[in-house]
């Protein structure tokens, strides 16, 4: 498809710089297609209601790392400022990273992120450039492994805001606790599962009051997310890989869910795409530990999921092209319409959306 169709118009104010507060107290959009009305407007507090008892909430339990690092590159004399990002862990003691300026970098490079203080290591952090890739990656080899490399990356990194945010305002110390759900366990994410963000406790207690389950699954969530696609053709476009998990114990639970009829609601599309991912072969929903790449385009049919929690999306996204594909492309389009008119917030700090799905988008139709 034309990655032009997913294009739309956002006024800049309708970006979200904070969360709403308290996090339950955000708007909802509901989105039933085909149905009248098709767009109701509510609030998250009142998500009980809109769900069935028996039906099954699944969040990603993903813990956010300060994964900006800045650092110099030093050659003789010549000294460079590098920015990167990790998105992607390959091994105890290296990752992959976004870098700007990229350019500025060969393998074999050395580079220190965190203090200039040459004379001081406490609070720096250094790595050796082993590989580079397209699109601004490089591959870092850090002089630390394991846990000591993780605390040292916390020790030096900063929350990688999003770029719609990060170019308003700088990250604070209230975004450390702002930017992480209160599912968060497994460290490993570079973005937060946004949607995600909206749950509270009493929230968690009025779904429980009303025969409503919660589990869980991973998918460390990548910088990539923040990538626009660049391609004519969503067909040409490539997805970065995360690494997701679905435990054995979840994978019974969702599946006597389907079993009596029940809902099993994705909350987030970062939830919705290791449940996906894990669903590709004939037996269904299996336990899964790995890497997916999964890109969710109008036309796929959905295996697992019946309803998607999930916030506002950037156009020409793949966020955009995946709520798309399970509401249809005209509806999604209607609803972004009256969001936008009905001043929602947008991203990652913005407003939620409850969508059903579109006849046919589901594998059992």
């Amino acid at each position: 498809m034309r990655v032009d169709l997913f294009d739309f118009e956002l006024p800049n104010e309708r970006i979200a710089l904070r969360p709403a507060r308290p996090r339950d107290s955000a708007r909802m959009l509901v989105v039933r297609p085909g149905q009248s009305p098709e767009l109701t407007d509510t609030g998250v507090a009142d998500l009980a209601a809109c769900l069935d008892p028996g039906d099954a909430l699944v969040f990603n339990d993903t813990k956010v790392i300060p994964a900006q690092l800045e650092g110099t590159r030093t050659r003789g004399d010549a000294v460079a400022r590098i920015s990167a990002t990790l998105h992607l862990r390959s091994d105890i003691d290296r990752w992959w990273a976004f870098v700007r300026p990229a350019k500025k970098l060969v393998i074999g490079d050395r580079v220190r992120f965190g203090s200039d203080d040459e004379t001081c290591l406490t609070g720096t952090l250094d790595a050796t450039v082993a590989d580079k890739g397209d699109a601004g990656e490089v591959l870092f080899v850090f002089d630390l492994s394991g846990p000591a490399l993780d605390d040292a990356i916390i020790a030096v990194g900063h929350i990688p805001l999003p770029p719609y945010i990060a170019l308003k305002r700088g990250e604070d110390a209230q975004d450390r606790e702002d930017y992480q759900t209160m599912f968060a366990d497994r460290n490993g994410a570079v973005a937060a599962p946004t949607a995600g963000l909206h749950f509270t406790p009493a929230l968690l207690d009025s779904l429980t009051a009303r025969g409503i389950e919660q589990h869980r699954v991973t998918l460390h969530v990548g910088a990539g997310t923040f990538l626009p696609v660049k391609t004519d053709e969503t067909d040409e476009h490539k997805m970065h890989a995360e690494w997701g998990e679905i435990s054995a114990d979840t994978v019974a639970a969702l599946t006597a869910v389907k079993a009596r009829g029940s809902k099993v609601v994705s909350v987030g599309t970062t939830s919705l795409r290791i449940l996906e991912s894990a669903s590709q072969g004939p037996e269904g929903l299996q336990p899964f530990s790995g890497e997916t790449s999964i890109f969710i385009t109008p036309g796929y049919r959905f295996r697992t999921i019946d309803a998607l929690m999930t916030n506002f999306h950037l156009p020409k996204s793949t966020l955009f092209m995946l709520v798309s594909a399970f509401s249809g492309l005209e509806t999604m389009r209607a609803a972004y319409a009256h969001a936008i008119k009905t001043e929602y917030r947008f991203y990652s700090y913005g407003d939620s959306s409850l969508l059903f799905p579109a006849v046919g988008a589901l594998a059992k139709d």
